[in-house]
């Protein structure tokens, strides 16, 4: 079977394409939150389950899936989820959200920013990191910061493929690899 990232690739520009010739305010991040829903029900294991019970209809499957969502779908998205039942690409939903999402961000001129730290950061710690980075990048962050208390000390920065590693355990793993390759 194909890559879920090559499947969901069209579907996530055809929805993205959809989304941009909505004229109203906030379009696409009104979309992109429906579809992140539509995908964190579908990653369910309960529904992923019960989504793969052959006697159910398409329609039974969809049915399913928009009761589970609570947010308010524009029409298109529901045809959409028709069209992603129809194909049997329900499992695609998670990839195609994190597409929509890349789209959407290229779009903008921005990025995710995962942010973890030994310790929570004030929010000038964190402003000042993201300035910097911003500026490294040439995007706008949009960050989302986490305590990881295993890193020991020190800061990981996630954008993209990008990596920015200064965590102690990370340079106490490289030490330790450079110790133990005499």
């Amino acid at each position: 079977m194909a890559e879920l990232s090559t499947i969901a690739r069209p579907y996530a520009e055809a929805l993205f394409a959809a989304a941009r010739a909505d004229a109203a305010a906030g379009a696409l991040d009104r979309w992109l939150a429906v579809l992140e829903e539509i995908a964190a029900v579908a990653a369910h294991p309960d529904v992923a389950q019960a989504v793969r019970d052959p006697k159910l209809t398409n329609e039974q499957i969809h049915a399913l899936l928009a009761g589970l969502v609570k947010s308010p779908r524009p029409e298109a998205i529901d045809n959409f989820l028709k069209l992603v039942i129809d194909n049997d690409r329900i499992v695609a939903l998670p990839e195609i959200a994190r597409q929509f999402r890349r789209l959407k961000n290229e779009a903008e001129g921005a990025a995710d920013c995962l942010i973890e730290s030994a310790f929570p950061l004030t929010e000038q710690q964190i402003n000042e990191l993201l300035w910097g980075l911003a500026r490294k990048f040439g995007l706008k962050l949009k960050p989302e910061v986490k305590v990881d208390p295993g890193l020991i000390g020190g800061v990981r920065v996630t954008v993209g493929d990008h990596v920015l590693d200064t965590t102690v355990k990370t340079r106490l793993a490289q030490m330790h690899a450079t110790l133990t390759a005499a």
